[in-house]
């Protein structure tokens, strides 16, 4: 006959949206790979460039005047924080790409500064990712990455590029600034997918 305490239960998770060695943060930590650069407004662009070398651009005025949505998400830094319910306007991947065609698997994400990462295509579309310009209802500060920056809520967020300014899409798998430091390449955080080897 088994001996059983009263009371004991295991470890108790109180947060189950909480993925595995993650902490929950009220706060919003900025961490950066370099500098935070200014970008002019006036001069801000954004572009899309095919395989084939199409290349489809928008100014601010453009780009902001395209339809917009309101996600509320929950965003995971590979450095082990996690924030709740997070509020951003933006305008989903899959408004950008609308009528591009494109054979890509893969699309590097560039920064202004020079930052860059790659994720899957297939990643950015059917509503999982934006190209976010306010966060809490407020323009985007450009220390979280503003004027715009990628959104992608369901990986670690240094797949989130700040200072977005090009989505280039490719045939073939470039890793990014972080990937080719050490990172894993696809950086899911229900997996723990940190470190190359994880």
């Amino acid at each position: 006959m088994a001996v059983i305490t009263r009371g004991f239960g295991g470890r108790r998770r109180d947060d189950i949206d909480l993925p595995p060695g993650q902490y929950r943060t009220d706060d919003f930590p900025v961490l950066s790979a370099g500098p935070t650069p200014r970008i002019d407004l006036d001069e801000w662009e954004l572009a899309v460039v095919t395989e084939t070398g199409e290349r489809r651009t928008w100014s601010w005025a453009e780009f902001t005047a395209l339809p917009g949505d309101e996600p509320t998400v929950d965003i995971h830094c590979v450095t082990r924080w996690s924030k709740f319910g997070t509020r951003w306007r933006g305008v989903s991947v899959d408004t950008l790409l609308g009528d591009i065609e494109t054979a890509a698997e893969f699309v590097v994400a560039h920064s202004y500064g020079g930052y860059t990462t790659n994720i899957p295509l297939e990643d950015l579309i059917d509503g999982r990712a934006w190209v976010a310009y306010e966060f809490g209802g407020e323009p985007l500060a450009p220390v979280h990455g503003g004027p715009a920056r990628l959104l992608v809520p369901h990986l670690y967020f240094w797949k989130s590029a700040k200072w977005l300014r090009a989505l280039e899409l490719r045939l073939d798998d470039e890793p990014g600034f972080w990937e080719t430091a050490g990172y894993h390449n696809y950086g899911d955080p229900w997996r723990e997918q940190r470190y190359r080897a994880d």
